[in-house]
């Protein structure tokens, strides 16, 4: 239908438009000058620290481990309401995933469970920035310091997000950005990692393009098994100008944030939802996510196919990973993560993108409104 209102869509202006014509006329379409200059945008953002570019935030995060020296019979523990790329990628850097449960009100790692769960194997803590969210970035560095842990950021939804005044990336350990489209700035595919030294940066580099080292006389020498993750410049010139609108698509996304929480019907749906920490200070507001009351968790199906037929696209972000196949198998049981369980059954997430009108929130809630009737006259 014609004004089907998704849950997302990338903002894209003109200048930009022309930008990529340009380096589509230029001849010079793979990493190259545009790649460069994108990264040291980045780098500006981080506060000066080194930021290198990748096919994709999966790929930046499995580089992350291995700069991190994660590898086979290590333990990670991280999150399981994330997408799943957070646990793949440390199976593929030969490790092994330790899934703690979440705090039920922040939706994110609860730090307070994670010294349970290291063992002399652990080496590294994943935490994720669902929705935007910052995790207490003070109490996960005095933690990760504590027991001596590397830490990687997976802030793949995060992009301009604070904690407490400082820009994510701008401070801490490995700090992971991505640019799919769905997220605050898209390179209509990638991602980033920011590090701490200009040594991470170049073993960085050798990871995501074959492990070569090229000399000055045109030969090359192969120093790792590295793979093929680089970005191109027509990506890069995507995200110069989404860049250059982070904070003012970020302020459009808490304007919409906000009005959400102005419009909410709570007298029509009831007490029994759940919205998410109206934190105007340091979230990026990626996502709007709700929970479902407990009693029709098992509806949300029927809910998503009904605000479909309304003109609403919703989405599930995400069912959790240690109730996956691939995780199953490896002796995770649903109920090992209580909490994580019950929000990933419960959460729905709503439209937010910055070119979405005021109005569509409102029409949002009207949806929801219509689609749970049948709930309220049980």
């Amino acid at each position: 239908m014609d004004d089907f209102l998704p849950f997302t869509r990338p903002d894209i202006d003109e200048a930009t438009i022309a930008e990529v014509a340009a380096v589509l006329r230029s001849g010079w379409l793979t990493t190259g000058p545009r790649c460069r200059e994108l990264e040291a945008q980045l780098s500006v953002r981080a506060g000066g620290r080194p930021v290198r570019l990748a096919s994709s935030a999966t790929a930046a995060l499995e580089f992350a481990l291995r700069i991190a020296g994660v590898g086979g019979g290590d333990e990670v523990i991280t999150t399981a309401l994330t997408w799943v790329a957070t646990a793949n990628a440390i199976l593929a850097v030969g490790a092994t995933p330790v899934f703690v449960d979440i705090d039920p009100r922040t939706r994110l790692l609860d730090l307070q469970r994670v010294p349970a769960a290291i063992t002399p194997r652990t080496k590294a803590i994943l935490p994720v920035d669902l929705a935007g969210l910052p995790l207490d970035r003070e109490a996960l560095y005095e933690l990760a310091q504590r027991y001596g842990l590397r830490v990687i950021e997976d802030a793949a939804q995060a992009q301009g997000a604070q904690w407490q005044g400082r820009e994510l990336g701008s401070f801490g350990d490995l700090t992971v950005f991505s640019f799919h489209p769905n997220k605050n700035i898209t390179t209509g595919e990638g991602g980033c990692l920011v590090m701490n030294t200009a040594e991470e940066a170049r073993a960085f580099e050798l990871w995501r393009l074959q492990g070569v080292e090229r000399a000055p006389d045109g030969t090359y020498d192969c120093v790792l098994p590295g793979g093929k993750a680089n970005l191109t410049d027509i990506a890069a010139a995507i995200g110069l100008g989404q860049l250059r609108r982070l904070d003012e698509l970020n302020a459009r996304r808490r304007v919409l944030a906000q009005r959400y929480f102005a419009c909410w019907p709570h007298a029509e749906l009831g007490p029994h939802w759940q919205l998410p920490p109206a934190d105007f200070t340091n979230s990026n507001w990626h996502m709007f996510q709700v929970l479902l009351p407990a009693a029709q968790a098992s509806q949300r199906p029927a809910l998503l196919a009904q605000l479909k037929e309304l003109g609403i696209g919703a989405g599930v972000h995400y069912p959790a990973v240690h109730t996956l196949s691939l995780y199953r198998s490896q002796g995770w049981q649903p109920t090992d993560l209580p909490h994580t369980l019950d929000v990933a059954a419960r959460i729905l997430t709503l439209p937010l993108f910055p070119a979405m009108p005021d109005a569509a929130v409102e029409r949002v809630c009207a949806a929801l409104v219509t689609a749970t009737q049948t709930w309220r006259a049980a």
